[in-house]
């Protein structure tokens, strides 16, 4: 129910509402929120974490990853990244930053300031008013997947967290050993007690494979985390060995991505298998749909003005929330320029009118909504939807030969 003056609602009443409203709208559009966290430091949650988006990324699911952790943001050092924030499509929004083609990263260590080395120390309502409006002002659009990268402990940063994407599911990460297992056991409770779901526990740690003769060598005993799933009626994720060459890729910061067939690998890529089946099916089945070949109607000899949506130079998912549109004049079947043009505010009907404006005969998207795609039509604008990424000139010429790949529609999740 809507707040008001007439019900005794105060200004910050009135406030944080409206700040639950754009929580709600800048989160809606992602199919599942997965919640990274672990009762207590240095048991390898960030580094789960960016493993898991680069994972699900690498096997052609959109993905966000926004790291919350305000007294130790890890995630711009394990990627390799500045974390700068670009301005978003909505004012007073940011863009995330975009790592692979399809995932994106934000850390709040962008609120930071310049020296990244300075202790945070701020008291606990300070911190609950940051990590919300970090979270209401973060422009993700349409993903299928955003991994948070939760604060560890169960103190007033998961607790905002938790309070304020109440639909994440709790991924757990702990090491085999009892002083671990304990704070775990904690952290279940605590997600009981705010009534968030748990997707399952991982054992991070869990033992180091001999380089040499290949047995594991349990230096911080095993199975723990199994037995403690066991015990709770959680799911158990996996166990995941000790492998020193993650720990010297997270201290070059670029973790990239996983070397499938070393120990690690194989249980990180088993472990997110379990990850998916347990979210469900809907967008594990996105992988099935088959790619298609679009080939220019009318032939392309014509000269046509080819409108692509981009960000960062490159095919924006989004058809209505892009930086720019990069128009890609052609003749003769050849691309003979290009331009690009900031589009006005992403209202109804007013991106279509103003590329119909701009004499565009063709949109490349890789997502666009029905009504977009409708409008665009009844101004004799052809639609390529489901477009794959790269950069327009690039799809203009693959286009104009009949070789340009498409899958599924962006917008139908």
């Amino acid at each position: 129910m809507s707040l008001s003056k007439s019900c005794g609602a105060t200004p910050r009443d009135l406030e944080h509402q409206e700040q639950d409203d754009k929580i709600k709208d800048a989160l809606g559009h992602i199919s599942h929120k997965i919640l990274v966290m672990s009762g207590k430091g240095g048991v390898g949650k960030s580094s789960v974490a960016a493993y898991l988006a680069v994972s699900l990324a690498d096997r052609g699911y959109r993905v966000g990853l926004m790291d919350v952790d305000l007294h130790g943001p890890s995630i711009p050092r394990l990627l390799g990244l500045d974390g700068t924030l670009r301005p978003g499509s909505v004012p007073g929004t940011a863009k995330p930053i975009k790592y692979l083609p399809n995932m994106d990263v934000i850390s709040i260590e962008s609120l930071m300031g310049q020296d990244k080395d300075v202790a945070t120390i701020w008291r606990g309502p300070i911190k609950i008013g940051v990590i919300r409006q970090f979270i209401s002002d973060i422009d993700w659009g349409d993903l299928d997947y955003l991994v948070i990268d939760s604060p560890p402990g169960t103190g007033d940063e998961p607790l905002t967290v938790a309070q304020t994407i109440p639909d994440s599911e709790a991924l757990v990460v702990t090491t085999p050993q009892e002083i671990s297992l304990a704070d775990v056991r904690k952290s279940i409770n605590f997600c009981r007690h705010v009534n968030m779901k748990i997707l399952g526990i991982v054992e991070n740690m869990s033992g180091l494979i001999c380089p040499h003769c290949g047995k594991s060598i349990d230096l911080f005993k095993t199975k723990g985390g199994m037995l403690t799933a066991k015990k709770e009626g959680i799911l158990f994720l996996g166990s995941l060995p000790i492998d020193p060459s993650v720990v010297e890729k997270g201290d070059m910061g670029g973790i990239g991505r996983i070397d499938r067939e070393s120990p690690f690998g194989k249980a990180f890529s088993s472990m997110v298998d379990v990850v998916v089946k347990a979210l469900g099916s809907d967008v594990a089945k996105k992988e099935e749909k088959p790619e298609k070949i679009a080939s220019p109607s009318g032939g392309g000899n014509s000269a046509k003005i080819i409108a692509v949506p981009i960000e960062a130079g490159r095919l924006c998912s989004h058809f209505g929330h892009c930086q720019e549109f990069a128009f890609v004049r052609t003749k003769d079947g050849k691309v003979i320029g290009s331009s690009r043009l900031t589009p006005p505010p992403h209202e109804p009907g007013v991106i279509p009118k103003w590329l119909a404006e701009q004499g565009a005969n063709v949109v490349l998207a890789g997502g666009i909504g029905a009504r977009a795609k409708e409008m665009l039509v009844e101004k004799g604008i052809e639609v390529v939807i489901g477009v794959k990424e790269g950069e327009p000139e690039e799809m203009a010429r693959s286009y104009l030969t009949g070789s340009l790949v498409t899958g599924e529609n962006a917008c139908d999740h």
